[in-house]
């Protein structure tokens, strides 16, 4: 970060005007945005392409991308009528035992500071607001003591299948002394996943100082504000000396892939806590952790990242809730981008689930102010549809969720069309 090591920061830093002029058509557009998709189309226009994107992509071909989303398409709402609900629906529910005011929430995810300059505290801030859990990831570029300092709420406390043991213990300890309610173990990222549209922009974080990415940092000047008036960024929860731009050497020489459920078992022994396996999309699998001791199933393909052609997470939900019981917690993520979604995968056996890149648009797009937009445009849906489903509460729609969802055969006219973002369709025009 050369720019950084020359203090550059500290001069830009103390012209927060000049941020705020940038900043101030993004923010007007993340108020009037409607949707999802909206908030998307503001990411892409205020981000660095490198940045943008990262976030949006998925591997090889992106097909797993594509089918993540397009089996919500494939599912049919058969409402009740006539139920006599009067709003606002109460869509308060338990995540790991904690009370919740929604049954959802911002994924843990690595880096947020690369999308926007307030990055995880944005995600913590939005949690907060809305009164639902919190979920750090060990890759954060925030703080554990930060975080909770402005997320008093339920908190969930992501980890990686590192190799060296003492690192582990001493994030679990910091995570403990954080006041984190839970540990979620990422157990899909043993092999990093191929993201061509990463190699195809040469993504490093920071961006490379090389003609095509200052060319593209003019074109985002708002993110290059944020970028080069603030303080560079490292990996917080785990080593403060490792800098963000070493993302990929620590990773390989941190992730461990002959982890196994022996190592598992420890781990759920030095946590002693509530526990999620997260990346979990086999019935088996999902027994085998149960027996090992964690005690809720997190169904993910790791947003489509990882192995191409890994199932839909909601095409394998139901299969999953019929292994594990009625009385396991599952957590769901992978291919939301509407309330709508979210109804349909807690009709299906979900007790709650998790957004990533909804969120992480509207962090992309505005900071605190959009990744709250984000989870109010998804509460909003989502009383929506269970208004209409005829279900009172998040209880009734689980309870009665498998007679009111129906799979319909696939129709080329179900799914939004790919490109219809590049055109101009579907979001962006506020």
């Amino acid at each position: 970060m050369p720019f950084h090591r020359m203090g550059v920061h500290k001069v830009l830093g103390n012209v927060p005007l000049v941020g705020k002029v940038l900043d101030a058509p993004y923010k007007r557009m993340v108020k009037n945005a409607i949707n999802i998709a909206d908030l998307r189309s503001i990411a892409k226009l205020r981000a660095h392409k490198m940045v943008f994107d990262y976030l949006d992509a998925g591997a090889d071909d992106e097909i797993s991308l594509r089918r993540g989303k397009d089996a919500y398409s494939e599912l049919e709402m058969h409402y009740h009528v006539l139920s006599g609900l009067q709003p606002p629906l109460d869509l308060s529910t338990k995540v790991f035992g904690c009370d919740v005011k929604l049954p959802f929430f911002a994924c843990p995810t690595a880096g947020n500071r690369m999308f926007h300059t307030e990055g995880e505290t944005a995600a913590a801030k939005a949690a907060e607001h809305h009164g639902t859990l919190y979920g750090l990831s060990s890759l954060a570029t925030t703080g554990i003591p930060e975080i909770g300092e402005i997320c008093k709420g339920p908190k969930v406390f992501q980890l990686y299948v590192w190799k060296d043991r003492e690192l582990v213990k001493d994030v679990l300890q910091k995570a403990k002394e954080g006041g984190f309610d839970a540990l979620a173990l990422t157990v899909d990222f043993t092999w990093y996943g191929n993201r061509e549209r990463d190699i195809r922009n040469g993504f490093t974080i920071p961006p490379n100082y090389t003609p095509k990415q200052v060319w593209e940092a003019i074109k985002a000047p708002a993110w290059s504000w944020d970028f080069l008036a603030n303080p560079a960024y490292n990996y917080a929860c785990i080593n403060t000396e490792v800098p963000a731009d070493s993302l990929a050497a620590f990773v390989n020489s941190q992730i461990n892939p002959a982890f196994d459920w022996k190592d598992a078992e420890w781990l759920l022994g030095e946590w002693g806590g509530p526990s999620a396996i997260k990346g979990v999309v086999r019935p088996d699998d999902a027994v085998l952790a149960k027996e090992t001791g964690f005690s809720t199933m997190w169904v993910s393909n790791h947003g489509a990242r990882q192995l191409e052609t890994s199932p839909a997470t909601i095409d394998v939900l139901p299969s999953i809730r019929e292994a594990v019981g009625p009385d396991t917690e599952i957590i769901l993520d992978g291919g939301v981008q509407r309330g709508t979604d979210i109804a349909k995968a807690l009709a299906l056996g979900a007790d709650a689930v998790g957004v990533g890149k909804p969120y992480l648009y509207g962090l992309a797009a505005g900071g605190s102010d959009g990744v709250i937009k984000a989870l109010e445009i998804l509460r909003v849906e989502l009383d929506r549809a269970m208004g209409l489903l005829g279900t009172g509460t998040v209880d009734d729609l689980k309870k009665r969720g498998p007679g009111l969802i129906k799979r319909r055969g696939a129709s080329a006219r179900d799914y939004p069309d790919r490109y219809a973002f590049e055109r101009g369709y579907g979001g962006g025009i506020i």
